[in-house]
């Protein structure tokens, strides 16, 4: 198979896996995670709030939560994209109920291919989804392209700690107890076989820093939550 093919298959798998476990995904994200994915949005919040941005582009949406936590920014407009209907159809239920429909849309769109002009948005943001992209560099540099000279990407992504014991414990948690119980309650056979393995293969740290920088973002930095189990990497464009 080609690289092209392998990539075409990545991208057919991921839109297929989230739109087959979209019912379920909210209650298993804040249930497997113990809640601490709330606490990571809000630090993306948090991080974007001095900039007081007026337009923002989630990327990879899925079910909107960030987006739903960026309107506390208060700004004009948030517009979510992900390739996953079926994700993208629970999270405008979830808008409409919280009568947000007014500042968030939410549209099927891909990563690499935004339908977006140049230097629209003032923030960018990516909550757990930049690992799924078929081609990482691509990704980056169309995010890049959609902001102001200036503006922020802020990009929340799991990654693997590092110090005893919480390395041990989470490997056992991550690698063993999270796929048997993710796939028990959303019936899917591989989904959450799929996420520790697109983790363990994600470039963390410095190796992200430089891809970020290699797309052409300035000011790169990290920031480990939760002992290390996440990572906020931001970046200016």
């Amino acid at each position: 198979m080609t690289d092209s093919n392998q990539k075409k298959g990545k991208k057919q798998k991921v839109e297929r896996m989230f739109n087959d476990i979209a019912p379920r995904y909210d209650f298993l994200n804040h249930f497997l995670s113990m809640g601490i994915d709330i606490q990571w949005r809000k630090t993306v919040r948090k991080t974007l709030a001095p900039l007081k941005p007026k337009k923002i582009l989630d990327v990879a949406t899925g079910t909107g939560d960030l987006a739903i936590e960026l309107s506390k920014l208060k700004p004009e407009s948030i517009i979510g994209v992900d390739i996953a209907e079926e994700m993208l159809n629970v999270g405008k239920k979830k808008i409409k109920k919280k009568k947000l429909d007014n500042i968030i849309s939410m549209e099927v769109g891909d990563s690499e291919n935004l339908r977006f002009n140049d230097h629209t948005f003032d923030a960018v943001t990516v909550a757990f989804g930049v690992r799924n992209y078929e081609d990482l560099q691509k990704g980056l540099k169309d995010m890049r392209r959609v902001l102001k000279p200036g503006a922020m990407v802020a990009i929340l992504e799991f990654s693997k700690p590092k110090s005893f014991p919480f390395k041990n414990i989470y490997n056992l948690y991550f690698n063993f107890l999270l796929p048997t119980f993710g796939k028990a309650v959303s019936s899917h056979d591989s989904a959450y076989t799929y996420l520790p393995e697109s983790v363990q293969n994600f470039a963390e740290d410095e190796a992200f820093i430089k891809e970020m920088e290699k797309a052409g973002y300035k000011n790169c930095k990290q920031k480990r939550l939760t002992f290390g189990i996440s990572t906020l990497y931001t970046g200016t464009a």
